[in-house]
């Protein structure tokens, strides 16, 4: 049994993108305000990062954003190098204000009598090896802070980060400066010395009663001067502690850092006074709707309360660009089949990374981890057309939600609270529908690749279990016709993805929980290890500075994540800092 250091990753038994990007001189000088504040040496330097470190504990403290970890054991593997064995998931809301706190959103209401026992608080990512408060605590450096008492810092060299410059150190604890110190490197931005990324581990990696994970932790810049923890990956790749062996890999996400204004904060600066002149009179035009109609209203209004619900609680992403993508899917299905429902089909995407989907009423909500998974448009087709179905065929009602004190519900209630799933006969009369409507659509001659995709979730089932399993609606459903009719899996075939990892599609916006699609160059694959279907696998976001709502300083091409590290300084640069030097 792995044991672990006391408030760390695993404890006691209970284990809790890719080139340097060329900035042009217009673009990177409004960043630069930092740079005329020259320093002669590097303690400056440091101290001024060590200064500015303190600052962000302490906004840190402010926040209690929501916190998704999902960690994937691997083992050896001859033709792949490693291939996950077994996973576990983590959902929670952070707790800064109280230190490293989380409270998990997966439990279940407890009674007044489980309540008094201990063991019933135990939740299932506990009984596990792993405990979430460790992958927490990585959005810290060192929660007592940073400076030269405690750590010796050696230059490296200035390096981008996006279109952020930085100045890198590497950083090590100075002899009896105590334990659970971070030793590794850092790299903070040249405008106002803040540390926006981190590599490294805890110290002691190891010892007699626990084992430190090594992580890569990365910051956003989501306000004016206001850096918060958005990423980080981990990874051990046969790190021993006693006789066992640790080998994983691991994401943590954070995001919901503004959930309270997640909802209607802009409309009532959006409110506009409508130019003067004469109030038309529509009275006698109106007419009360229907029987029919008022049943269409009132259940379109049952699924508003719940979209509202799960918006402001950070779980589905507000309307933007990828629902319209989806839409443009769900339309083209629609068209060619010739038929409209009424109210018409919308689509809305959950932020969690579990592969899941479901409907509530006229409107089909898809996983972000299912979307990033997905290798083309017509595999997307079918997860849609199979809750296209749903909707046809089983004319699920949402009426139960049009009483709004039945969705006033809290954060931690939701997925308690919240199930959309179909019985086993509903999701085969889907099903059958689905493949009615891809064989009638755009997409009838490239279903081969969804079979593909549905064969390689068949074949990782047992292994990604945590992945795969819905919180909130249904599995992916093995629809067997379209698995019989797709060639067999070539996992040695690089001219054959049957999915993609994990992460590679959407971009989430931590703060505003705001999501868009990743435009990313075509890559080739060198060998059958970076295929890796499903995978978890490390960030490398392109960072920004923040940019105001509708302002032109970021570019589409700024968007893209892309590899952070390069030791090459571009051909122009702003005014510089003097560069501290190396010291012995």
């Amino acid at each position: 049994m792995i044991s672990v250091n006391k408030n760390r990753c695993m404890r006691s038994g209970r284990v809790w993108f890719g080139a340097f990007l060329l900035v042009a001189l217009a673009s990177a000088l409004p960043h630069w305000t930092g740079a005329q504040q020259a320093v002669s040496n590097p303690d400056q330097v440091v101290d001024r990062i060590a200064a500015a470190e303190n600052r962000e504990i302490a906004t840190i403290r402010h926040y209690s954003p929501i916190i998704e970890t999902y960690i994937q054991e691997m083992r050896p593997d001859k033709e792949f190098g490693s291939v996950p064995s077994k996973d576990h998931y983590f959902l929670g809301l952070a707790d800064f204000k109280k230190g490293v706190v989380d409270r998990s959103l997966l439990d279940k209401p407890k009674g007044a009598m489980e309540k008094l026992n201990p063991l019933s608080h135990l939740t299932e990512f506990f009984s596990a090896q792993y405990e979430p408060d460790g992958f927490l605590e990585m959005v810290f450096i060192d929660e007592r802070g940073i400076d030269r008492s405690h750590y010796h810092f050696d230059f490296v060299r200035r390096e981008f980060l996006g279109e952020v410059r930085c100045v890198v150190f590497d950083v090590t604890p100075l002899p009896s400066s105590g334990k659970f110190r971070f030793k590794g490197r850092i790299w903070a931005n040249e405008n106002d010395y803040t540390i926006v990324r981190f590599n490294g581990v805890y110290t002691p990696i190891a010892t007699m009663d626990g084992f430190n994970l090594h992580f890569d932790s990365w910051r956003a810049n989501m306000r004016p001067g206001v850096w918060l923890p958005s990423y980080i990956f981990s990874q051990e790749s046969g790190g021993k502690t006693g006789a066992s062996s640790v080998r994983l890999k691991s994401q943590t996400r954070l995001w919901g850092y503004d959930l309270k204004g997640a909802v209607h904060e802009s409309e009532f600066s959006d409110l506009q006074v409508e130019a003067p002149g004469a109030i038309v009179d529509s009275a006698a035009d109106s007419q009360d709707p229907s029987p029919v109609e008022a049943e269409r209203e009132w259940q379109r209004k049952a699924e508003d309360n719940v979209l509202e619900r799960l918006q402001r609680s950070g779980f589905v992403a507000p309307p933007g660009p990828v629902d319209k993508v989806l839409d443009t899917v769900v339309n083209n299905i629609e068209l060619t089949n010739n038929f409209e429902t009424e109210p018409e089909i919308r689509c809305r995407v959950l932020l969690t990374s579990s592969l899941e989907s479901f409907s509530i009423g006229h409107t089909i909500v898809i996983s972000r981890g299912l979307l990033d998974v997905l290798p083309d448009e017509a595999t997307l087709a079918t997860m849609l057309a199979q809750e296209m179905g749903t909707i046809i065929v089983t004319k699920r009602s949402s009426d139960a939600w049009g009483f709004n004190d039945l969705t006033n519900i809290s954060t931690t209630e939701i997925v308690a609270r919240f199930s959309f799933h179909a019985s086993p006969h509903e999701m085969e009369l889907a099903n059958q529908k689905a493949l009615e409507l891809l064989r009638n659509s755009p997409y009838k001659d490239k279903l081969k690749t969804p079979g593909l995709f549905l064969k390689q979730l068949d074949a990782e089932q047992k292994a990604l279990p945590a992945l795969i399993n819905p919180r909130f609606g249904d599995r992916v459903f093995l629809g067997q016709q379209l698995v019989n009719s797709a060639p067999q899996l070539q996992a040695a075939n690089l001219d054959q993805i049957s999915a993609l990892p994990l992460g590679g599609r959407i971009k989430l916006d931590p703060w505003t929980d705001k999501i868009e699609m990743v435009k990313t160059k075509s890559v080739a694959l060198i060998s059958e290890r970076e295929k890796m279907p499903f995978e978890v696998t490390p960030f490398m976001p392109y960072l920004t500075f923040y940019a105001a709502p509708g302002s032109a300083t970021q570019t589409a091409d700024q968007a893209k994540p892309t590899a952070a590290t390069a030791d090459t300084e571009p051909a122009r640069a702003p005014a510089p800092v003097p560069t501290p030097q190396p010291q012995d």
